[in-house]
């Protein structure tokens, strides 16, 4: 019997945003389609983020922003990203993001940004589509 372990999702709201309810049922659900899911709370920073995805293993790094300043936290996590050498990891997004920045941001390498209203299965189904990493 082949055992597979679960895809690990650490879902982080950076900067001062406080809005998390969204946040929070994005996790609930994930973790209702099997994912296993940290959910670090509101205002962390993008050092916070990327440590915890380090120490937790994680497969992917979801990113709720709403309150604009969504292309500053995603770079300054990219770059996190790289100085550590995590390019296994995806990176997504949700939130308020305009079209033309969420057409910047995936230039820059975030893998996917969901806008309210994107199905959990679509999201659920983008994961495991896009993982890099082996089960």
């Amino acid at each position: 019997m082949i055992i597979m372990r679960k895809i690990r999702v650490l879902i982080a709201k950076p900067g001062l945003d406080g809005h998390d309810r969204g946040a929070k049922v994005l996790a609930r659900s994930l973790m209702d389609e099997g994912f296993e899911v940290i959910y670090t709370g509101i205002h962390q920073t993008a050092e916070d983020i990327v440590r915890t995805a380090i120490e937790e293993d994680v497969d992917v790094i979801g990113l709720s922003v709403l309150s604009g300043a969504h292309m500053y936290h995603f770079r300054r996590v990219l770059e996190l990203m790289k100085e550590n050498g995590i390019n296994d990891v995806l990176l997504i997004g949700g939130g308020i993001v305009p079209e033309e920045d969420k057409e910047n941001l995936i230039k820059m390498g975030v893998d996917a940004i969901f806008n309210p209203g994107t199905s959990i299965q679509e999201i659920s189904d983008f994961i495991r589509k896009n993982l890099r990493r082996p089960l």
